[in-house]
């Protein structure tokens, strides 16, 4: 039998997981090495945040893919040695014939000087239960959104919070008295969608009277208040920080060929410098034909990872892999007042990512709410 390791329970690895068990059954012993004893989608910290949801509504634990023929490793990876085909983890070590590098993308406040507990972090479930008991007692004042560094996973989120916050707000008829700014060192507020659909989320800001400044590099944090580059201190009542991503340090040691700070791969077939080895989702970086990299979402790495499993069940089984990560996607984007629009398209178009924003709707809302849940009720029996 074939020993196939995963690493890393999320979007990508779960998917690889239950493909590669599906496809191979008793030709292959899959393991799916994860430290946390439970999966739960980042989209439904603002959903906690606003009020919308708990956590344990969206939570499913791990051992759950045990039923879909998964072994599961309830581990911390220590070490990759790609070209020796072992991994050490903390509850041990393990040989593999063909791997998956599924790690993901760690959010850093570590690396934002100055940031601590006065600030909430958007992409921590603990910070969002506590921001969310925040939120409730926010009666007035001023609320700072601001992107802290890049890249970060789920570009609009920042701005989607930012609609649904002014939407609570409206709700409970306190908007009046709280003003809601968000900041980003990048150019625009998605650069990969490109001017036009830029535009076309910054309007959706702007009649919400939500402020939106581009160009402010945060040089550190000063409790709640700001301080760009430049020495200009913007103080806020309630700072709600984007931290910057970066992948788990055993993957720049795992001996794979990087790209930057990232896993280097094969676009159409996620296969990584080493053979036998692929990586997927959030801790590889793909380039696209405008020069900015491939966004770091769920939907790309749930696709990307079952091409990777798809070519490890063809090479297996000695039959030909047809399937490859074509750059289609889509991300949805929350608006307030039961509605939600969606980016959707071709990232890998040329000369630059063929992608558009539609109307706000209930139906792309419920789309979203489908999205989450589909693949619970999929994943997890």
């Amino acid at each position: 039998m074939k020993k196939i390791v995963i690493l890393g329970g999320g979007f990508g690895g779960i998917s690889a997981a239950l493909e590669l068990s599906r496809g191979l059954q008793d030709e292959a012993e899959v393991t799916l090495v994860e430290r946390s004893p439970v999966f739960m989608m980042g989209l439904r910290y603002l959903w906690v945040v606003t009020g919308r949801g708990t956590r344990r509504d969206g939570e499913r634990p791990i051992t759950a893919l045990r039923a879909g023929g998964v072994n599961i490793c309830a581990g911390t990876v220590q070490a990759i040695d790609a070209k020796g085909r072992t991994v050490r983890t903390d509850a041990g070590v393990l040989p593999f014939d063909y791997l998956i590098v599924a790690l993901g993308a760690e959010p850093r406040p570590d690396l934002v000087s100055g940031f601590s507990e006065a600030a909430y972090n958007l992409y921590s479930a603990d910070d969002a239960d506590r921001l969310g008991r925040r939120i409730r007692d926010f009666r007035s004042g001023r609320i700072a959104i601001s992107i802290l560094g890049v890249p970060y996973k789920c570009p609009p989120a920042p701005y989607e919070a930012a609609m649904m916050l002014d939407d609570l707000f409206r709700r409970v008829n306190t908007r009046q008295n709280i003003a809601i700014q968000t900041f980003t060192p990048q150019a625009m507020s998605l650069p990969v969608v490109g001017a036009a659909n830029c535009a076309q989320v910054e309007g959706l800001l702007a009649a919400k009277g939500i402020g939106f400044t581009p160009n402010r590099k945060v040089a550190r944090v000063d409790g709640s208040t700001l301080v760009f580059e430049d020495g200009v201190r913007v103080e806020a009542d309630l700072l709600i920080g984007v931290p910057p991503h970066r992948p788990p340090a055993v993957v720049r040691e795992s001996g794979l060929a990087m790209r930057g700070e990232w896993l280097e791969v094969e676009p159409q077939t996620l296969r990584t410098s080493i053979d036998g080895v692929f990586a997927v989702g959030d801790v590889n970086e793909i380039p696209l034909a405008n020069k900015l990299p491939l966004p770091k979402a769920g939907l790309f790495a749930e696709s990307q990872g079952k091409v990777a499993a798809r070519a490890i069940i063809a090479e297996v089984q000695r039959a030909s892999a047809s399937d490859v990560f074509d750059g289609h996607g889509y991300c949805f984007i929350e608006t307030g007042a039961g509605l939600a629009t969606m980016v959707q398209g071709n990232f890998f178009a040329s000369p630059a990512p063929a992608l558009t924003v539609g109307p706000p709707s209930p139906q792309v809302l419920q789309q979203k709410m489908d999205f989450e849940q589909s693949r619970l009720s999929l994943w997890f029996r």
